[in-house]
């Protein structure tokens, strides 16, 4: 993930402007790690949400979840942070904490690991919804400086969270609003498809592609 720095044929990163930029071993891009992983937990869920593939539920995407988007994700951050990409960092973590989350929540309730009966699994949803849909936000609001395709993608995640709130508080569960989440997962997915050609063909000695200015300037 990235911000424009002085030159556009410059590495593009979330690198505060006061900071040096970081040469020798701890030099990179962690988004050539942390965009793909991010992506292979998006693209699963969304298949699975509209339903593309037959026999195919939201359980199928687990192994991904856990085994790819989470561990790529915290291992992202940890590149990012010993990088000083703070920001990097910071957002690495929290859809690796997302995936996380997301998946030791199926997995609990399919083998009723903390104790919540089926009266409670819709509120139990609901609270994971909120909580994630709170940190989105405050994501997308303390992003504001960073290109305008960052600000776009975060908040087509916060409407997928939205979309899903909204299909769980309806009884029974609206299986429109879980499509209707599977294509916004999708549109986003596609944005961040953007991203890693950015950043992969800044690697391999390309230009920075477009993204936007920010929304705050200064």
């Amino acid at each position: 993930m990235a911000m424009p720095k002085s030159r556009p044929d410059e590495p593009i990163r979330l690198v505060p402007p006061a900071e040096a930029p970081v040469a020798g071993p701890l030099a990179g891009d962690p988004g050539m790690l942390g965009l793909p992983s991010f992506l292979a937990g998006s693209v699963a869920l969304g298949l699975a949400a509209i339903g593309l593939l037959p026999g195919a539920t939201t359980n199928a995407a687990l192994p991904i979840l856990l085994a790819a988007a989470s561990a790529g994700l915290f291992l992202a951050t940890v590149w990012s942070a010993v990088t000083g990409q703070n920001a990097a960092a910071g957002i690495y973590g929290i859809f690796g904490g997302f995936y996380l989350s997301y998946a030791v929540l199926l997995l609990g309730l399919i083998h009723g690991w903390f104790g919540i009966g089926l009266t409670e699994i819709v509120g139990t949803q609901k609270l994971f919804l909120i909580t994630w849909m709170v940190i989105v936000t405050m994501l997308v609001l303390a992003t504001l400086r960073l290109p305008v395709i960052f600000t776009a993608l975060f908040a087509l995640v916060d409407v997928t969270l939205l979309l899903n709130l909204l299909a769980v508080i309806q009884v029974p569960a609206s299986t429109t609003l879980v499509k209707a989440a599977g294509w916004v997962i999708m549109a986003f997915s596609a944005i961040g498809v953007y991203l890693f050609f950015n950043a992969a063909w800044h690697a391999t000695g390309g230009k920075a592609l477009p993204t936007g200015r920010a929304i705050l300037h200064g």
